[in-house]
Formats: C-alpha cells, structure tokens, sequence
C-alpha cells in the first residue's frame, strides 16, 4: 500500500513529462493567441481564470483524468470565455457592472473608514501592512487608500502636503465622497 504511494510505473512518469510538456506548450499557445490580458489580475474575472488555468493544468498533467485531449479543451474553453468576457466589458458597462467588483475607499487623509472597512471586511492590520508595504512612514502622508476590484490594495501617499489627488484616479470608487474636497486636484478636461 506505501509503495502505491510512493513509486509509479516508468510508463506513468513519462505520460505526466508528456501532459505536462504539451499542456504547457497548449497554455504558452493559447496566452499568445488570446494575449496579455489572460493572466492579468484586473477583474475577478481574470483571477479566477487563472485559478481554474492552474487547477486545471495540474490535474491534466498529473493523472488520466481528465485526459489530455480533455484538458486542452477546457484549457482553451477558459481563455474563449476569458476573451469573451474582456470583450464584453469593453464593450458594455452593464457587464462590467455585473462582472466586477467596485473598488471602495478605504483610508481618506490618513483617517480610517470603519463602515468601507466593514463592508469590505478588511482589518486595519490589513491596511497597516499595505501602508508598509508601500513604505508610508507617517499616516498624515497617506491620501486614499483603495481596496481594488482585484483585492489588491492601493495605497497613494506623498510626502508633498500641498499634494492633490487627479480626480480621474477615484472614478468608479465607492466612498470617494469622504474625501476632504481639497484633496482633489481640479479635473484635467483634455484627459
């Protein structure tokens, strides 16, 4: 029973070098053909792709099901429905209302936003990493905070106190209205 565990016949080991070899080929393929965008993580969307890429890719080289022929096919299935989906946001803001999430404010000048935070369900330790991670050292530097559509964080801070935000920066930001309305820097019309 340990030894089922443990070894593999030499036949086996060679089907998990060859899945792996042409499905990986297959995902190097089909990122050329679809581009860039398939394992961005701009939307959810996109992270889940990536997600069901992985999870797909490892079950295909490592075992006989699914088949290769099988996960080629979901493989590619993924990026046609990625596509599709990219496709259907830039071309409709209803989908990309009902695929994304909106990104929420989370820190406005330094100051915590308990509500945003709630409904995010972010901690202020998870801000204060973020705030370290992007080497802020005083919290009257921080402008916003963002929670993005991604779960990434944003933080965006200056040392500058005269310093404004663009306003093109907070669209689509849920919460930007508890931003001090001097913070922001006057629209730029030509952008």
């Amino acid at each position: 029973m340990i030894d089922e565990w443990i070894t593999s016949a030499w036949s086996e080991l060679a089907m998990v070098v060859l899945s792996g070899t042409v499905t990986y080929g297959a995902i190097l393929a089909y990122t050329r053909i679809v581009g860039l965008r398939s394992f961005s993580k701009i939307s959810a969307a996109d992270f889940a792709m990536t997600i069901a890429v992985g999870s797909l890719f490892a079950s295909t080289m490592s075992g006989s099901t699914p088949t290769l022929s099988v996960g080629l096919v979901a493989i590619a299935t993924l990026f046609g429905g990625q596509w599709l989906v990219a496709f259907l946001r830039r071309s409709s803001s209803t989908v990309g209302q009902i695929v994304d999430n909106q990104p929420i404010l989370l820190m406005s000048k330094g100051r915590m936003l308990e509500d945003n935070m709630r409904k995010s369900n972010v901690t202020r330790a998870d801000i204060y990493g973020k705030l370290r991670e992007a080497n802020a050292i005083n919290l009257d530097e921080v402008l916003a905070v963002i929670f993005e559509t991604t779960g990434d964080i944003s933080v965006l801070h200056s040392k500058d106190p005269d310093a404004k935000l663009a306003p093109e920066l907070l669209e689509g930001v849920a919460g930007k209205e508890a931003l001090p309305p001097d913070l922001l820097a006057i629209s730029n019309p030509s952008a």
